[in-house]
């Protein structure tokens, strides 16, 4: 690289500067040169090109709805606000009986031409009006009744047997219209399923009786796609105490011993605790004790209505800090309790103010119960209706981002939680829970069992083991017999 020092001598051979080239060179070192790319350390220089493009932003920030295709709009015009927030959030019913109705009305015969979800049905619920109701995700409840003839709870009843043909038929139906519901599982999945214009739909059990009284069937239930259990229904079960119960002028005996080991195996697994339907001080024990949020997933606020199925205020304010839902009700006796012929939409709105005053608008949401309930407020009749639900909570004062959380983002988060407090439960090594119901009775066993353990032959004899397993009616000559008996 050739040195442009000026101080150094000229090589042999190379021109000797005049005195005139000398002053010409000394002038140039010493005049004022401006360069176009010349660098400024002030502060303008440095940040000329952020303030051009603030100054810009500011100037053009009124016309962004040109690119973004949102154009103001009058705050007035709820039924706009309402559009363009069901669009971006989905509105999450907690609570819709339709497998019910198949059951009842079908006899869950879903696939003989005679049903089709897709067209206007009667009742509530069909898909055309989900979708001219915005629906964006849909918990379908697998109920089944309560056994009248089940007085004990040891008593034998079908109820498990029904629950698992619900849990059936819901997978089915689902599963037959993929280009408008899609069974989810997580709540990641309801947000997958929104995006691509899917109608989430999860499964739930309105009743503790539905899992004959076993943490060990909660598991499974789980395992076969159930992400919420409602504690009890209108009758007592081997875990809690029912709102009927008391309703109905007995005593009030909250949670029950293995109610408590119950909450504590759902909290481990991951399966959403659900506390409508059940009385007072079942919310108030369960809520002593409970490692993750929980649901309502379809009450009403009792101050505003005196009806038991309805959560108090001092509920409302442990859910605040439980960090659950309540998820406002649509049936009439619930709302308006002294005159369930008048309810409307309004008693619906009063319910779900009253919620967000006392618990905050973080822990509140919408379970209709349509599909079983027969009787819905005047301006909600079905599910395409929700939409004016929205709107009118926006007319009385509720903000867009109030009314997301209302629709959507609060059970999101309650669940999103409730699965976050599993995985970290799970982390620690935490045993499935073996409790059961003190009153089982456990089948004997055989005298001559192949017994693992020391004692237990003992044990066995002691409480009445068979002498002999069935051989099928075998007799001494090798041959079937039917007059051969206990042999």
């Amino acid at each position: 690289m050739a040195d442009t020092n000026p101080a150094r001598s000229s090589p042999p051979g190379e021109r000797q500067q005049s005195p005139s080239d000398q002053q010409a060179r000394e002038t140039a070192e010493n005049s004022l040169v401006v360069h176009s790319q010349t660098q400024n350390s002030g502060f303008f220089s440095r940040f000329r090109y952020h303030l051009f493009a603030a100054g810009f932003a500011v100037l053009l920030g009124p016309f962004a709805f040109l690119w973004l295709g949102q154009a103001p709009i009058d705050p007035t015009n709820y039924a706009e606000r309402t559009r363009r927030v069901l669009n971006t959030t989905p509105l999450i019913d907690g609570h819709n009986d339709l497998p019910w109705q198949l059951r009842i009305e079908l006899h869950n015969r879903i696939h003989d031409g005679r049903l089709d979800l897709t067209k206007r049905l009667l009742g509530h619920t069909d898909i055309q009006r989900m979708r001219t109701g915005m629906v964006g995700g849909q918990f379908w409840s697998v109920y089944v009744h309560c056994d009248d003839n089940q007085q004990h709870f040891e008593d034998p009843s079908w109820a498990v047997r029904d629950t698992l043909e619900q849990i059936d038929v819901t997978r089915r139906f689902i599963n037959e219209h993929p280009q408008h519901l899609q069974y989810c599982d997580t709540a990641a999945c309801v947000r997958r399923a929104f995006q691509s214009g899917r109608i989430s739909s999860m499964i739930g059990i309105e009743g503790g009786h539905q899992v004959g009284g076993s943490v060990a069937s909660i598991r499974q239930m789980y395992n076969l796609g159930a992400r919420y259990i409602t504690l009890t229904h209108n009758c007592d079960n081997a875990f809690g105490t029912s709102t009927s119960t008391v309703a109905a002028g007995g005593a009030d005996g909250g949670l029950f011993k293995l109610g408590y080991e119950a909450i504590k195996e759902m909290n481990r697994i991951g399966m959403i605790v659900d506390l409508s339907h059940v009385s007072h001080q079942t919310m108030r024990d369960v809520l002593s004790v409970a490692r993750a949020p929980v649901v309502f997933s379809h009450s009403g606020a009792y101050s505003v209505s005196q009806h038991l199925r309805n959560v108090p205020d001092d509920v409302l304010r442990t859910v605040k800090r439980n960090g659950g839902i309540v998820m406002a009700v649509f049936v009439n006796r619930f709302l308006k309790m002294k005159d369930p012929g008048q309810a409307t939409i309004h008693d619906v709105v009063d319910h779900i103010f009253h919620i967000a005053e006392v618990c905050g608008w973080e822990c509140v949401g919408i379970g209709s119960d349509f599909s079983g309930t027969p009787y819905v407020p005047i301006g909600l009749e079905d599910v395409s209706k929700f939409p004016d639900l929205i709107q009118l909570l926006m007319e009385r004062g509720a903000t867009d981002k109030q009314v997301r959380l209302v629709a959507g983002e609060n059970i999101l988060r309650v669940w999103s939680q409730i699965e976050k407090r599993a995985r970290e439960i799970q982390a620690t090594g935490e045993k499935p829970v073996e409790d059961e119901y003190e009153g089982r009775e456990w089948y004997k066993g055989l005298k001559d069992s192949p017994w693992m353990l020391r004692g237990s032959r003992e044990k066995a004899i002691a409480a009445g083991a068979a002498d002999y397993p069935d051989m099928f009616n075998v007799d001494r000559n090798g041959k079937h017999n039917p007059a051969v008996k206990d042999v």
